[in-house]
């Protein structure tokens, strides 16, 4: 009864937040996209976040007697779509916040993640929530701290989030989601109950994490997922679970492959602007940012996804002194879903930040993807990608 209350109170404030938002947005004379499908009032979002037996048409719901035909079915990774073997495991996600400033780059640990998203942050640079459940990664980072956006986004799967501390009035946001988080940084100022369950090291290699000496703060934090998952084990965080926003099938046949063989994506400038590069015989996008190939740190491996997602939304900068971003992630928006050398045009939804992405085409079909590595970029406007 307790967690219930909790869970309500929980999804409460996320709907507060999302008016607070969109009241900001307004005040600041942007004009939104025409993403929602009706007007959101205090009366309305308060009556959506009260938990009924009764489905809505506004808020559907896809469960999993739900047959989907062609889906992949049965012993396989939630995330990934990979069957469970000795190598490919089915671990509660594990959300890493990941810097991408070109001092951050090769990052660590990218090509093991099974999805990542990328979002627009402070200035025009981008970061990346990456999430981890088919494989463990020895290194990943650099890792760097969290933004409202990033934390709902990473509430999508249900995960251990891990980062390296927030903006003092943001740790609240985090402890409102109920994440079950890491973080070597805690709440000083007392607006929340968020405190540092992991040791920053200072330098070199520590017990929990990594700075590496050989690049400078902040771009320097690491850390082993396998490290990460037996620190929340000992705070008793629960070590199974999840929740997917996917739905998987299998290649296309290599003679039924289109020829969408370039994607770019321009966050704001040249220096964030990632191409995607199309290899038929892999099926596979193989990854540009700035112009450079975007390899893995200690392998030299190339990242090459095996699914494309720009999912377009509202974006807009805050005024505060920080410049710091108001990005919408739930309610509904268009979306470009890129696999098999094609694209789907299409929508998202979700109308809580605690519930998963539902990724539909334009006749309202759940969309298919890759099993695999999937990519997912958040922009404004369509004139962001071109293919």
């Amino acid at each position: 009864m307790e967690k219930t209350i909790k869970k309500q109170l929980n999804k409460l404030f996320i709907a507060i937040l999302s008016i607070v938002l969109i009241a900001t947005i307004g005040f600041m004379g942007c004009k939104p996209l025409e993403i929602t499908q009706e007007t959101i009032t205090p009366e309305t979002a308060a009556k959506e976040t009260v938990e009924t037996t009764e489905e809505t048409a506004a808020a559907p719901v896809i469960t999993d007697e739900e047959f989907i035909p062609d889906e992949i079915k049965g012993n396989i990774n939630i995330l990934s779509g990979l069957d469970l073997s000795g190598s490919i495991l089915d671990l509660r996600p594990l959300a890493i916040m990941v810097e991408n400033t070109p001092p951050a780059r090769p990052q660590s640990g990218l090509i093991y993640a099974d999805v990542i998203f990328e979002v627009e942050d402070e200035a025009g640079i981008t970061r990346f929530v990456v999430v981890y459940s088919s494989r463990e990664a020895s290194l990943v980072g650099p890792v760097r701290s969290t933004r409202p956006y990033y934390a709902e986004i990473s509430a999508s799967f249900n995960p251990i989030y891990v980062f390296w501390g927030t903006h003092p009035k943001f740790y609240q946001v985090v402890e409102q989601l109920g994440l079950d988080y890491l973080s070597p940084l805690g709440d000083r100022d007392g607006t929340s109950k968020i405190s540092a369950n992991f040791a920053d090291p200072g330098s070199g290699e520590g017990k929990d994490a990594i700075r590496d000496t050989s690049r400078s703060a902040p771009n320097n934090a690491y850390v082993r997922t396998p490290r990460m998952r037996e620190i929340a084990q000992n705070l008793g965080y629960a070590m199974d679970g999840g929740q997917s926003s996917f739905n998987f099938k299998e290649d296309a046949p290599e003679n039924e492959r289109g020829t969408i063989n370039y994607i770019t994506i321009d966050f704001s400038s040249p220096t964030y602007k990632v191409n995607f590069e199309y290899d038929v015989n892999e099926n596979n996008y193989k990854r540009y940012i700035g112009g450079a190939l975007n390899t893995d740190r200690e392998t030299g491996e190339t990242v090459s996804p095996n699914n494309i997602v720009v999912l377009f939304t509202d974006i807009v900068n805050s005024g505060s002194p920080e410049g710091h971003m108001i990005i919408i992630t739930t309610q509904s928006g268009k979306a470009h879903y890129f696999m098999d050398g094609k694209v789907i045009e299409g929508t998202w939804e979700r109308y809580s930040a605690l519930d998963p992405f539902h990724f539909k085409d334009d006749n309202g079909k759940t969309v298919l993807f890759n099993r695999g590595q999937t990519w997912v970029a958040m922009v404004s406007g369509i004139e962001q990608l071109d293919f």
